[in-house]
């Protein structure tokens, strides 16, 4: 009788640990353990990170954090950590979290446009994935790279395309470079090779005057007209001069560091520049900035016309006049530069 009881009582201390053991692993499971009232939010775990480093980002996203560390050992997540950038959804449960955490590293949209410099290209793109813009700026501009795939300091910069791709967030910064690489031999079709060649410029040439015309006008519609009036005056041996290329030219002087240049004056075409396109004829040595795919593409389908000039219009800002004579251009032009006197826009 005495031995009875005590296995009766063992029994039910077994079901009872069974029970508690049953309900703490569902509790570790099932029940909804997220603490943030969005529908989802983004968790981004670096590469070779530690479970430590998992956990400080997650505990004040989670109700309990003892009950995911519990399951994240028991699941063997804790030396089992995969980098990347991951959706966390409102009411997930821990074994949710973990199966996401370790296996569904899911691709943004990387996207970038007009920007001026690689450098200020590489911190464009650190501001979407892991490396940081130094980690970007060396692998963008290391010569080896640049010299095995026909690239310098003065056309760098249009290797990389203005669009949106898509990428894994712990993508390095090689692998970035290296598929930008990709992109720019994918753009650069048969289609656009060929225009190109019955341009008689090559791709470095395309891309550099289209960086001309996307700093002339942001206007797609306009910018094959603009490009028409550049390829007339390239093909009768008459100078560019393009504004754009002044101001990029005197940006690169020390008086003129950390200022914005809104009038070209006749200074600047005084200055000593291989982008001086006032003083030197044909297209200068390189990009003055990233072109858009429309500035390039009007470059390839160049609008034919017989304009060689073109001012900024007034009446209608952000477009252009333009004018097949020296003499149209002229009273043109003044009618612009009055307007800026008139704003008090003077250098």
């Amino acid at each position: 009788m005495y031995i009875k009881k005590i296995l009766v009582a063992i029994v039910i201390i077994g079901l009872f640990v069974a029970s508690y053991f049953a309900y703490f692993v569902y509790n570790a499971m099932f029940v909804p353990n997220t603490n943030f009232e969005e529908p989802e939010i983004y968790v981004y775990i670096p590469t070779n990170a530690r479970y430590t480093d998992v956990r400080e980002q997650l505990k004040p996203l989670l109700k309990d954090i003892d009950g995911f560390d519990a399951l994240a050992a028991r699941k063997k997540y804790t030396s089992h950590i995969r980098a990347g950038r991951f959706v966390i959804k409102k009411g997930m449960n821990n074994n949710a979290i973990i199966n996401t955490i370790r296996s569904k590293n899911k691709p943004l949209q990387l996207a970038f446009n007009n920007q001026e410099t690689i450098e200020k290209l590489a911190g464009r793109i650190a501001s979407q994935i892991e490396p940081d813009s130094l980690a970007l700026l060396q692998a963008m501009t290391d010569e080896g790279f640049a010299a095995k795939n026909g690239f310098d300091t003065k056309n760098r910069l249009g290797m990389y395309i203005p669009n949106s791709y898509e990428f894994f967030w712990n993508t390095s910064a090689e692998d970035f470079r290296d598929r930008m690489l990709k992109e720019y031999n994918r753009f650069w079709n048969d289609s656009r090779t060929k225009k190109a060649e019955a341009l008689n410029l090559t791709r470095d040439e395309v891309m550099t005057l289209a960086s001309i015309v996307h700093e002339e006008s942001k206007q797609a519609s306009e910018q094959p007209r603009i490009a028409g009036v550049y390829l007339n005056r390239i093909r009768i041996g008459m100078p560019l001069q393009a504004d754009p290329t002044l101001k990029f030219a005197a940006y690169q002087l020390p008086e003129y560091k950390n200022t914005i240049i809104k009038r070209v004056l006749n200074k600047h075409k005084d200055i000593d520049s291989p982008y001086n396109t006032y003083q030197n004829r044909g297209l200068p040595p390189g990009l003055i900035a990233m072109p858009d795919v429309s500035a390039i593409d009007a470059v390839l389908n160049p609008e034919k016309h017989s304009y060689l000039y073109f001012a900024a219009d007034a009446k209608r800002l952000g477009f252009h006049k333009f004018a097949k004579t020296l003499a149209q251009h002229n009273k043109n032009a003044q009618d612009y530069h009055r307007y800026l006197s008139a704003q008090g826009i003077n250098k």
